[in-house]
Order: C-alpha cells, then sequence, then structure tokens
C-alpha cells in the first residue's frame, strides 16, 4: 500500500483518498519507497512506501511481531550490523536515498539518532555520556563541551534534575532519568530525526509522562518517529499514526482521524481490541 503524508493519502482496502490540510503543508524530512527488509529468506517487511514530516511526531503501532522495530530500524541502516539482513527498496532523508554506495552510514546514524526500548547509559558520568558523540567527533575544548552538555540536557527536560550530579555515574540515575540522558546523548550530536523505539515500555507511569512531554515538545525541532505498543500513547503523542501488520504497513492517516474513523478494518479491529 502506498500513502504520502505529503499530499493525498490512499488508505484501507478500498483505496478512498484520505488528505489533510496540516499535512500538505508539512515538507517531508524522510521516506521510504518499496522498503522491503528480509532475514535470511524470510521477508519481514513487504513493500512498504511511507513518508514522515519534518517536525512532527509519527507513531508506528500494530501487534506484536508485526514488523514496527524492524522498519524502524531499517530508518537509520541498523540492519547493516545484522548478520544476513539485507534491504530493499529505498530508504531516503532530505530526498536522498541513505542506502546508496557513496553514503557513510556512521553519518547517517549522527543525522538519524535512535532511542531504545531500555535506556542504555554507558557506565560512565553524566557528562561523559552526554559529550561521547561530540567528543567522538573529535570536539575536545572544554567550555564547547559544556555548553553541549547543558544545551542537551536542557532539551532532554532533565538539566534541573543532574546540574549538580554531572560528574556522578549515569547508572545511578531513575529508570525514566537514563531514558532522558539516553535522549540528551543523541541530541548532542545535533541530528535531524529522532527514531523511538517504544522509548517508554519499561517505565513506571511518572517517568513515561515525562518522556511523552519530552516527545511533544522534540516535535518542534525534529522529525520523530515512535514505535509504541500503546494506542493511548500514540494518541497523546503522535501527529500522524501509521497500522502494521504482519510486516506490512496497512494504514496510515492523522492521527485523530485513524483512531475515530479507520479505513480499513483490519485496522479497526485491532483499535477495538479484537485481536492484538
Amino acid at each position: 500500500m502506498t500513502v504520502s503524508f505529503g499530499g493525498p493519502a490512499i488508505a484501507g482496502a478500498d483505496g478512498r483518498q484520505r488528505a489533510s490540510r496540516e499535512t500538505e503543508t508539512s515538507a517531508v524530512k524522510m521516506a521510504t519507497e518499496d522498503l522491503n527488509v528480509y532475514y535470511g529468506q524470510f521477508h519481514a517487511i513487504k513493500h512498504v512506501t511511507l513518508s514522515f514530516p519534518n517536525r512532527r511526531v509519527s507513531a508506528l503501532i500494530g501487534p506484536s511481531g508485526c514488523g514496527k522495530s524492524t522498519y524502524l530500524r531499517a530508518l537509520n541502516r541498523m540492519h547493516d550490523l545484522v548478520l544476513g539482513a539485507r534491504v530493499e527498496g529505498r530508504v531516503t532523508l532530505d530526498g536522498i536515498d541513505i542506502y546508496g554506495y557513496h553514503i557513510d552510514p556512521v553519518d547517517i546514524r549522527q543525522r538519524i539518532g535512535m532511542v531504545f526500548q531500555r535506556p542504555n547509559p554507558f557506565p560512565k558520568s553524566v557528562f561523559e555520556n552526554v559529550v561521547f558523540g561530540p567528543k567522538i567527533h573529535g570536539e575536545r575544548r572544554r567550555h564547547v563541551l559544556m555548553d553541549v552538555c547543558e544545551r542537551s540536557l536542557q532539551k532532554a527536560a532533565l538539566w534541573d534534575e543532574v546540574k549538580d550530579r554531572l560528574q556522578a555515574s549515569a547508572l545511578g540515575l531513575s529508570g525514566g532519568q537514563q531514558q532522558r540522558l539516553c535522549i540528551a546523548r543523541q541530541l548532542a550530536v545535533e541530528p535531524e530525526v529522532i527514531l523511538m523505539d517504544e522509548p517508554a515500555s519499561a517505565l513506571d507511569p511518572l517517568a513515561t509522562a515525562k518522556i511523552e512531554d519530552l516527545i511533544f515538545s522534540l516535535r518542534r525541532e525534529y522529525a520523530v518517529v515512535i514505535v509504541t505498543h500503546s494506542m493511548q500513547q500514540a494518541a497523546r503523542v503522535s501527529d500522524f499514526t501509521s497500522f502494521f501488520l504482519l510486516g506490512e504497513m496497512i494504514e496510515t492517516a492523522p492521527t485523530t482521524e485513524i483512531f475515530t474513523h479507520p479505513g480499513d478494518r483490519r485496522t479497526e479491529d485491532y483499535i477495538t481490541g479484537r485481536f492484538g
């Protein structure tokens, strides 16, 4: 099924047109065209064409094992690191195919950051976690690193909580703080797109609320794509939602529309709890 957030969209089994004035004015930041992902002979993602507008939050929903995370990881070439995995089709960032032979995957992963399901801070200080990326890229000036640290922690809504603990171990932070620290670590390298793979699934309700508030604020500067197992979370934080099933993207639309007037019966069955 082919859908573009940049204009009128085909959604549902009947192929009816769906459009939104908001999407027509939102520039496409990333897109996939006929994307397929294989693990050996297993066809995990099947012919997905989808685009993501800049400064919007796009949610991917669907039952466990439907391919959401596999699709997400194709967006910054993480499958390059998986033996036997291969990607076919196009993934574009600002219209450039990120799988092109001349493209440096390290550069791509700087421009397209990834936040994982479970917080994964390094066994270093809070400060060293945040500035890890800039230091890898050659920045050594202390005052610059301090500026990067403060700015990134402020964007991640964590500065006030850790500004007096910058030299303390990041492993001493709470789970929610660790996840926001990992987001700050991504922000420190100035990405253009932020991918989040169920970023709040391992957190308590209070920490989850803080992550959701943060996601909503990040949309002011970045294109955000989030995989979530929670339809309520998708409804709270996203502008657009795409429903995946058995490796296929079944339907995509503005979030309010897909939850109130889904165009495909399978989407409706999932949203209303008939399966999944």
